[in-house]
């Protein structure tokens, strides 16, 4: 036996590990959405929105009526874009919550056997 257990009869052998068996328990498995990806999906949704809103309006010829000073389509571009990177993370993220509670209803249930083996 070289000084190992035989597992199918049950001996223990000096010098091999002793494994305690834990009694099997019942798990629930679902898919969970990444949320960094959705929040990087909406950043880019925010870039591409501000720059379609900077092209296809432009109102940077003519100067500001609240501060008088007209603005170049970079920095237009750039407010626009502080406003539109929020509005697309907060998209993207009621998108991921809404995507969790339709999966979260597709449970699996699966049953786990642990052995914790103890090698002292």
């Amino acid at each position: 036996m070289d000084g190992k257990s035989d597992q199918r009869s049950g001996e223990a052998v000096e010098g091999a590990p002793h494994v305690t068996r834990v009694p099997e328990s019942s798990v629930s498995i679902r898919r969970s959405p990444k949320y960094g990806t959705f929040t990087a999906l909406g950043v880019a949704l925010g870039i591409v929105a501000a720059l379609i809103l900077t092209t296809v309006f432009d109102g940077t010829s003519h100067p500001s009526p609240f501060t008088e000073v007209s603005y170049s389509q970079t920095q237009a571009f750039g407010f626009i874009l502080l406003w539109c990177v929020p509005a697309g993370i907060a998209l993207m993220m009621i998108l991921a919550l809404i995507l969790d509670k339709a999966v979260s209803r597709k449970l699996r249930h699966a049953t786990v056997r642990v052995d914790q083996i103890d090698e002292r």
